[in-house]
C-alpha cells in the first residue's frame, strides 16, 4: 500500500480489460501519449504566455484580453490530459503508485490548481489594479509560482517515463 491506496486496488486497473488492450496495442499506448503531451502544450503554453504578461512581457497586451483569449485553450487542454493521463496511468498503476516522483507530479498538480483557483478567485478579481496596467505583486508571486509549479510536473513527467 502507498498514500493509502491498496495494492489490489490498483493492480486491478493494470489489470482492467481497458488497461490490457491499451498495453497490448501497437498504436493505441502511443496515441494516448501525443493526446497526452499535446493536451499538456495547450495547458502549459496558454499558462506560461498569460505568467509571462503578468511578469511583464508583452506589456502592450491587456491582462484580460489576453486572458480571454489564451486561457480558454489551457481549458481546453485539460480536456485532453486528464483523461488520456488516466487511461496511461492505468497500463502501469501498480508500479506507478509506488512511485514517489509519481505522487511528487501528482502533489505539484494539486498545488498548479490551487495556484490557479486563488488566483481567480481573489487575486484576478480586483479589477482596479488591472485598468490601470499595475501588475499586484500577488499576481506576480502567482505567476512564478505557476512556472515552476508547472516546469516541476513536467520534470516529474519525463522522469516516470525512464
Amino acid at each position: 500500500m502507498r498514500l493509502g491506496i491498496p495494492v489490489e486496488w490498483l493492480q486491478g486497473i493494470e489489470n482492467s480489460a481497458l488497461a490490457v488492450s491499451i498495453r497490448q496495442s501497437l498504436w493505441l499506448y502511443p496515441a494516448l501519449e501525443i493526446v497526452h503531451i499535446v493536451g499538456i502544450v495547450l495547458v502549459v503554453g496558454g499558462a506560461f504566455l498569460f505568467d509571462f504578461r503578468l511578469l511583464g512581457f508583452s506589456k502592450k497586451i491587456p491582462v484580460a484580453d489576453l486572458a480571454m483569449h489564451v486561457l480558454p485553450w489551457s481549458r481546453r487542454g485539460l480536456i485532453l490530459v486528464i483523461p488520456s493521463g488516466l487511461l496511461l496511468f492505468s497500463t502501469n498503476a501498480e508500479a506507478l503508485g509506488k512511485d514517489p516522483i509519481f505522487w511528487l507530479k501528482m502533489g505539484l498538480l494539486a498545488v498548479a490548481g490551487i495556484n490557479v483557483a486563488v488566483f481567480h478567485r481573489i487575486t484576478f478579481r480586483s479589477t482596479t489594479a488591472w485598468k490601470t496596467g499595475q501588475i499586484p505583486v500577488g499576481a506576480k508571486a502567482a505567476a512564478v509560482g505557476s512556472i515552476l509549479l508547472w516546469l516541476g510536473t513536467i520534470a516529474c513527467g519525463r522522469l516516470l517515463a525512464y
